[in-house]
């Protein structure tokens, strides 16, 4: 079962910013900010912000991929394991 998300209001984010970026940080989890009762931000750490980054651009990279197969075009089978065992590597 997944824990509930961290969520608070705006104005207690104001009160103790330095406090809850050092939680938030620590946890890895994201923080939902809410304003007037609705969420209106979602932060993350740098760490895991760049972690969902790499892990859209080889989403991108996959699906590039199809896309050149139905049309044809495109790399062989070995190149395009080498290109992903390099992105891979880059992993954090």
């Amino acid at each position: 079962m997944s824990k509930a998300p961290r969520i608070i209001p705006l104005s207690d984010f104001r009160q103790d910013a330095s406090g809850i970026l050092k939680r938030m940080t620590a946890s890895h989890d994201p923080l939902f900010i809410t304003q007037r009762g609705r969420a209106t931000a979602v932060m993350v750490s740098m760490k895991e912000y760049e972690h969902t980054q790499h892990e859209l651009e080889i989403l991108r990279l996959l699906a590039r991929g199809e896309k050149e197969i139905e049309a044809g075009t495109g790399f062989d089978l070995k190149t395009m394991l080498v290109e992903a065992d390099a992105l891979l590597a880059e992993q954090p």
